[in-house]
């Protein structure tokens, strides 16, 4: 996995205050130039995002030194700890939460009342797989539906961590230019969750 450079992150981020501040004039072209703005280099990465005319799969694969019940429990219980604050509405990432049931939520809420939901809980198997359904951020502006998986294995050594992202419908534009970026966005959380729990710090 590859760490982003914080100018990645402020193109988001001032994506993501704009949506929350309710700015009517964002397109999905202004929200794609908006966090290409700090890409840069990045846009060469060896992580490749699975891209087709009518959606994108993006995966991720991690080795984290804990028992899965400790990864599923930390990712579920402490989102709010190891998910980056870039990369949420409302700029602070102890606003989120993770009601890990059927029919749970993923969820935000704004300081001064309101709130999204980032994902619904679909499937549930503690310490061995989590699954979400919908669009996350920006997405959820156009006509998608998402699938973002999370699987558990015990190794020798702690767990190996599998994260699929698969999405799906229309998006004005296409999705050569947004794939590569959610390829890179859940990179950074998963490589947050894993510091997190070994080292009690996500960055």
């Amino acid at each position: 996995m590859e760490f982003l450079p914080e100018s990645v992150f402020s193109g988001f981020k001032l994506v993501m205050k704009r949506l929350y501040e309710g700015n009517k004039q964002m397109t999905h072209r202004s929200i794609v130039i908006g966090i290409l703005a700090g890409l840069g280099a990045l846009t060469s990465s060896p992580l490749m995002a699975q891209v087709a005319p009518n959606g994108f799969r993006v995966r991720h694969e991690v080795s984290i030194a804990a028992p899965p019940a400790k990864v599923y429990e930390t990712l579920v219980n402490q989102v709010g700890k190891w998910w980056s604050s870039d990369h949420t509405f409302s700029g602070d990432s102890t606003n989120l939460s993770i009601d890990a049931k059927p029919g749970g939520c993923f969820c935000e809420r704004f300081p001064k009342g309101g709130g999204v939901e980032h994902l619904r809980i679909i499937y549930v198997s503690p310490g061995e797989l989590l699954r979400m359904s919908g669009a996350l951020g920006p997405l959820q502006d156009s006509g998608l539906a998402g699938s973002l998986t999370w699987k558990f294995t015990g190794t020798a050594n702690g767990t190996k961590v599998e994260l699929s992202y698969i999405v799906g419908g229309y998006l004005e534009g296409g999705f050569d230019q947004i794939a590569p970026i959610v390829q890179r966005v859940l990179a950074e959380q998963l490589d947050r969750l894993k510091r997190f729990i070994e080292t009690g710090k996500p960055q």
